[in-house]
């Protein structure tokens, strides 16, 4: 009876495994779907326009005209006023601040941010951790050392500065981006070898 009751718990589990990643991406895609036609609706009711998918393409277009508009000096100037007005307002500048890093994180291209992740030991000897190359130096003595920046875990966002002996570091033989997903997932999408001693 035991053995019964913990297959069907088992199986209970993986089935629960394989459903759960499924809806929620159906749930992210959907709402994203839904917001994007929701912001073009009062145009299109204006313009008396029903056509499906129509908002989505419009509020895409929007989106588009808004980066093209936040690349340029002019946009960028408007864009930091309004962002110093935001950053102001208790409460809300902790809530936009954090959103902020957390896209830009994202959306930003990290080969351009940084180049390469290594395996160092922190926080003492003995324990391994994934940095990222963020420069390079060299000391009066020639001793060569990697600036490198240390993430937290799952918010990469932020974490420590570190200067160290480009000797006590070894290559990860992974890309930026996938250092990142072995970051923010905790480790359970980190290669099953690695190059540590």
């Amino acid at each position: 009876m035991n053995s019964i009751t913990q297959n069907f718990k088992s199986k209970l589990f993986a089935g629960i495994a394989i459903l759960l990643p499924l809806y929620l991406t159906f749930i992210v895609i959907k709402f994203v779907f839904v917001s994007l036609e929701e912001i073009s609706e009062p145009l299109l009711n204006k313009l008396g326009l029903d056509i499906p998918g129509l908002g989505i393409m419009l509020t895409m277009i929007l989106i588009y005209i808004l980066g093209l508009l936040m690349t340029n000096f002019l946009g960028r100037k408007i864009f930091n006023l309004g962002e110093n007005i935001v950053k102001k307002v208790p409460i809300v500048n902790i809530i936009y601040t954090t959103l902020k890093q957390i896209t830009d994180t994202f959306t930003k291209d990290s080969n351009d941010t940084f180049k390469g992740a290594i395996y160092i030991q922190y926080p003492r000897r003995g324990l391994w951790t994934m940095a990222f190359i963020s420069g390079e130096s060299e000391s009066k003595e020639g001793i060569a050392y990697y600036h490198v920046f240390v993430p937290t875990t799952p918010n990469p966002t932020s974490g420590f500065f570190l200067v160290i002996p480009q000797s006590d570091s070894i290559a990860t033989d992974m890309s930026v981006e996938e250092g990142l997903k072995t970051i923010i997932s905790g480790g359970l999408l980190a290669p099953e070898k690695n190059p540590l001693p």
